[in-house]
């Protein structure tokens, strides 16, 4: 059947199918926290949970409506899907790799249609800011993101398939990004990049010479939740992953605990005169860094070498150990499952 985009204000009057986005009067295939997606769906990606409905050809798809909330390669992807499923089906996997890449930053070249799937995203990054504005800037203009975001659609739903059939024909668009992943992902390969896993707290830690393009960053960080950035000079960033905003449904996790104890603890040990400041739980990728309450959503948002990283006077032996002991103790008693609700993540933090 033929699916028609509207937008997200309209679903007051009409019932439609929700992508990446939470509303009542809808059908929602979503991986957000508490959405009602079917249970037989379920998946780590909104995207891929609107594929999975495809497969299977489910009944509750008739709905001749589509909408989302807010523009991104996830929601995108998966509203694209529902309004070209032929094409959506036979591109299956590149669809379900652009989605992680966008979404979880998690890029791997070893999946053979990796590469393809970041040039796409990497277009679809490069033309929203060239023609439209970058993630999370609506929140300060006048029109908010749900109802900007109808421009956005309407541009790449119409643009996608071309440049899906042929990526190369866009490629002074997405060069230069590409480019700059790519040599951060071979920096993540060599010998100064040094990773220190801890399992049980969904932690790793990542010594690395330089700020890196997030792709190439996290491309070493699947199955972790927190990432902890060791750069020279002792410039650090403690990250939250989107993995825990959302409900993956790929394995279990432990829930965000917030890091205002933390902030404390190492301002107690801050020499500079910088200060330790840390983002809400609730954020989508809440940082713990030097002068943190200074960026904006957008400057958060964006990758590690768009923005300036100030070095501590803590040596990195002595952060790494203030970090781990830290969430030692908050996660004593705390095992990893399923579908953390925001109420749940909210009362555990405030018990630190």
């Amino acid at each position: 059947m033929r699916r028609e985009f509207i937008p997200f204000s309209q679903l007051k009057q009409q019932r439609a199918i929700v992508v990446d986005s939470t509303h009542a009067n809808g059908l929602m295939l979503s991986h957000w926290k508490g959405a009602p997606t079917p249970q037989q769906l379920r998946d780590d990606t909104s995207a891929a949970i609107v594929l999975n409905a495809l497969r299977r050809e489910l009944p509750i798809l008739e709905l001749p409506y589509v909408t989302a909330n807010h523009f991104d390669i996830d929601g995108f992807v998966g509203v694209w899907a529902l309004l070209n499923p032929e094409l959506a089906l036979e591109n299956e996997e590149l669809l379900r790799q652009m989605a992680l890449i966008g979404d979880f930053r998690e890029l791997d070249l070893n999946h053979p249609l990796a590469g393809e799937a970041l040039k796409l995203v990497c277009w679809i990054n490069a033309k929203e800011r060239e023609l439209f504005y970058k993630p999370f800037a609506a929140d300060e203009m006048e029109e908010k993101e749900a109802s900007q975001c109808t421009h956005k659609f309407a541009y790449f739903l119409r643009e996608f398939k071309r440049v899906l059939q042929d990526p190369d024909w866009e490629k002074g668009a997405w060069e230069e990004e590409v480019a700059s992943v790519l040599l951060g992902y071979r920096d993540m390969y060599k010998p100064e990049t040094k990773l220190t896993p801890y399992p049980a707290l969904g932690l790793i830690i990542i010594h690395t010479p330089h700020p890196l393009h997030y792709y190439a960053l996290f491309s070493r960080t699947k199955g972790y939740d927190m990432v902890l950035t060791c750069y020279e000079h002792n410039r650090y960033e403690l990250e939250y992953k989107y993995t825990t905003w959302v409900d993956i449904a790929s394995r279990p996790t432990l829930p965000r605990l917030t890091m205002a104890p933390l902030a404390k603890r190492l301002n107690e040990l801050e020499k500079s005169r910088y200060r330790w400041s840390h983002d809400a739980i609730t954020e989508t990728g809440p940082l713990l860094r030097l002068e943190g309450g200074q960026l904006s959503r957008t400057e958060a948002y964006a990758n590690p070498t768009e923005r300036e990283i100030f070095s501590s006077s803590i040596p990195a032996e002595e952060l790494q150990q203030e970090v781990v002991a830290y969430y030692q103790l908050r996660y004593a008693g705390i095992r990893p499952r399923y579908n953390w609700s925001w109420k749940e993540v909210k009362e555990l933090s405030s018990e630190q």
